[in-house]
């Protein structure tokens, strides 16, 4: 299976270059190609820095991915995944996996992930996907990225087992390798880990405060799960339509 490695931190982040490297050892024949800097929170958006309309893009050396094909790319994520459904880093890829995210991507607010967003973008072109996030919180000692490589591992042999298109989104605690927690399949929070508000506003602009999320996680939901060192994995459908359910007027 031919596996696109994206991400929406940037092509220097360990994080990627773990979850190449688990694709790899999968038997997956990979391809890297990220952002050249960071894109956090670009969710499906497919903005690029361009030059005569085109989008740049170029070799990168990465020691720690010797001998895997890499690309920095002056582009969001979701784009990348886009241009790669199109054949533009090689062979159309079989699946997109999406990280390993410096932080976690948990609650409905994934919409405004571009870690999510890449693997939703890949979706809709048909091609199956993996977000994968390590919850780090906001001053970690350690980032354990090779605990959510190792189980970012264990669910590639049922992605690709699954019908094009189909999205998993993985969230890991922040734990060494040697005590692997426990996957369990949860459904979206309501909130994510923090919760973004509205305050002092003025005339012409706002200001936005992020803060923890107050109220308890809902039991079964990724939140949850995470808040009690367990792996959560949401299965999120891409954006298709649905019946109204009522007559319109005529």
């Amino acid at each position: 299976m031919r596996a696109l490695i994206t991400n929406d931190d940037g092509i220097d982040s360990p994080g990627i270059w773990a979850l190449a490297n688990a694709a790899r050892d999968a038997g997956l024949d990979v391809v890297v190609a990220a952002p050249s800097t960071e894109f956090s929170g670009s969710s499906a958006s497919i903005i690029a820095q361009q030059e005569d309309g085109r989008i740049r893009f170029r070799r990168h050396d990465v020691p720690a991915l010797d001998g895997i094909e890499t690309y920095a790319v002056d582009a969001a994520p979701a784009l990348i995944a886009l241009v790669a459904a199109h054949g533009n880093f090689g062979a159309v890829p079989d699946v997109v996996l999406s990280g390993i995210n410096r932080g976690a991507n948990i609650g409905r607010v994934v919409l405004h992930s571009g870690t999510v967003g890449a693997a939703l973008t890949a979706a809709v072109n048909g091609i199956r996907a993996l977000a994968v996030s390590l919850d780090v919180g906001l001053r970690p000692a350690e980032h354990h990225w090779g605990t959510a490589a190792a189980l970012a591992g264990r669910l590639l042999p049922f992605l690709a087992d699954e019908k094009p298109g189909a999205v998993f989104n993985l969230n890991v605690p922040n734990v060494p390798p040697d005590t692997l927690p426990e996957l369990r399949e949860a459904r979206l929070a309501r909130f994510g880990v923090v919760q973004t508000t509205m305050t002092e506003p003025f005339e012409g602009d706002v200001r936005l405060a992020v803060a923890d999320t107050e109220a308890p996680a809902e039991p079964g939901s990724d939140a949850a799960c995470l808040a009690e060192g367990i792996a959560p994995v949401t299965r999120i459908e891409p954006v298709d339509d649905a019946p109204l359910g009522f007559e319109l007027p005529s």
